[in-house]
């Protein structure tokens, strides 16, 4: 069986599946968790509640933090299907689908004469780990992989001598912008400031003035939205938008929070299984002593100087480098394709491992994990990884070729891990009973506050109708004493305390608990709530 010598429709239609089951799988096991995922939807709820579609809204006032293609998507959603709560968790993964698409569409691209190596890379993309993460989670990052996937294959066709690949770029940079500010530029504009690096021969004064258009043409489409709703949000959303999300934040990422090498202790587990496979690192070698061709220029020119720029931007997060793992995956996808493997001994082993660690874990030897999680683990899941580990060396060694068997297994992983998880997460983290207890007397015509840092974690969940109060210390105190029929969410540092509370709604919340009292109980809990 060797994949390279087929279409790869099939490993395509594999990593679709793949995909689908992960998603499937993520639903059943994780609620949208706070505070990210929570805010991100009430956002978009605001907005829908409000019926204004330009101006991102949180907690009753302007959202300067996120541009709204997002939340759009969430919109034409809600629009055909009412508002439902699966609907902004498959928006994700349908552009996951997509960016697998155009991965494989970009590899026949970049090397026609190799056309089974578009099924090898959407397989190595979507059973990587932080792509599988955030491909499932309701963040900005795999959508912008999307674009930054458009606007790659726009400047392989202008490059190619069709004009209207500059087009597909300036939609890119435009939908990029939209979707998470000026970002995009960074993700698009080195491979194409170094097409004549990988693509010798270039009329160079053509190029740039192309690129020059094409990034034009995307600042006019986000424009088309910004501009109207600088006006409609007042001068403070209108200056955060037109300076505090691009010059601010340029500045403020500079300010030394980590450094230079925060990344690469990193990369063996956002890129398992295929950081830690040896089969890989030996096939990148092989094929630099042969020598690069176009395509693999192309991606090292796509993927090294990004890469290296979030290194010297010291605001580092891990899912930044969410768009350039289709990169990643091509070019493994390229390299493996002059030297196939079938061993996966290291990634099995480890996997391996981890399904002993989980076992570990569900039967209370892991300490820390015991006094911290609200409940262990559940336990076949690990022993059902440790199994699936086994007989993925197993017949790695029997000759299967690695990259499904790879594929299989990371997929495996993951969905396993937060199959165990499950029970320990949701008491933390799964916040709807409360969010739905606060619309509860909000519905009653009760004022809510929230005696903390407010991240909107409540509106989506509960549909609240209105914002809540974010009061605290000596303010939040005042407000009780003149709103006596009013509650309070409070946050305690010590869980075990909650049990003794009288509370309309008590819960587990994160590393602490949160409770929903009346002012006169809020009162009294005043010197133990904490910020959340």
């Amino acid at each position: 069986m060797n994949p390279y010598r087929n279409d790869g429709r099939g490993l395509l239609l594999l990593s679709l599946l793949l995909l689908a089951a992960l998603t499937a799988v993520a639903m059943l096991a994780r609620p949208l968790i706070p505070v990210d995922e929570t805010r991100y939807v009430s956002a978009a709820w605001e907005m829908w509640l409000r019926g204004d579609f330009l101006v991102p809204f949180k907690n009753g006032e302007p959202y300067s933090h996120k541009p709204p293609f997002m939340f759009w998507m969430f919109h034409a959603g809600w629009a055909l299907f009412g508002v439902t709560d699966w609907w902004p968790r498959l928006v994700l993964p349908l552009f996951s689908a997509g960016a697998l698409l155009l991965t494989y569409s970009l590899a026949r691209r970049l090397w026609p004469q190799r056309a089974g190596l578009g099924g090898q890379a959407a397989l190595i993309l979507v059973s990587a780990l932080l792509w599988i993460v955030f491909s499932t989670s309701v963040m900005f990052d795999v959508m912008l992989a999307f674009w930054v996937l458009l606007g790659t294959h726009g400047v392989l066709a202008a490059a190619d001598g069709k004009r209207r690949g500059f087009v597909m770029l300036g939609i890119a940079v435009g939908m990029g912008v939209l979707t998470k500010g000026p970002v995009i530029l960074l993700n698009l504009l080195p491979v194409a400031v170094l097409a004549p690096w990988w693509n010798p021969g270039m009329q160079w004064r053509r190029w740039f003035g192309g690129i020059v258009l094409a990034v034009l043409l995307g600042a006019a489409i986000a424009l088309a939205w910004a501009i109207p709703a600088g006006m409609a949000g007042g001068e403070a959303y209108r200056n955060a938008i037109f300076w505090g999300q691009t010059a601010d934040r340029m500045v403020e990422s500079f300010a030394h929070r980590r450094p230079f090498w925060w990344y690469l202790p990193l990369l063996p587990l956002l890129l398992f299984p295929w950081f830690v496979w040896p089969g890989f690192w030996q096939a990148l070698a092989h094929h630099r002593r042969a020598g690069l061709d176009r395509g693999t220029r192309f991606c090292l020119a796509w993927m090294l100087p990004v890469f290296i720029a979030f290194c010297f931007i010291s605001g580092k997060q891990p899912h930044y480098l969410v768009p350039l793992f289709p990169a990643f995956a091509l070019l493994a996808a390229r390299v493996l394709a002059d030297r196939p493997a079938f061993r996966v001994g290291v990634p099995a082993l480890l996997a391996m491992g981890l399904g002993v660690a989980l076992m570990l874990a569900a039967s209370g030897k892991i300490a820390a994990l015991h006094e911290e999680a609200a409940a262990l683990p559940a336990l076949w899941p690990g022993a059902v990884l440790a199994v699936l580990a086994l007989a993925a060396w197993a017949i790695g060694r029997r000759g299967f070729p690695a990259v499904p068997n790879l594929a299989l297994l990371g997929a495996a992983t993951l969905a396993l891990v937060q199959l165990a998880a499950k029970p320990s997460i949701d008491p933390l983290y799964d916040i709807k009973a409360l969010a739905l207890a606060i619309g509860e007397v909000q519905a009653q015509g009760l004022p809510v506050a929230n005696a903390a840092r407010y991240h909107a974690q409540y509106q989506f969940l509960g549909r609240l109708q209105a914002p809540l109060l974010e009061l605290h210390g000596a303010e939040l105190k005042r407000w009780l004493a003149e709103h006596p029929e009013g509650y309070a969410v409070i946050y305690l540092k010590d869980r075990q305390k909650m049990d003794a509370i009288p509370a309309r709604h008590k819960q587990a919340y994160r590393g602490g608990a949160a409770v929903l009292v009346d002012a006169r109980t809020a009162a009294g809990l005043l010197p133990v709530h904490i910020e959340n």
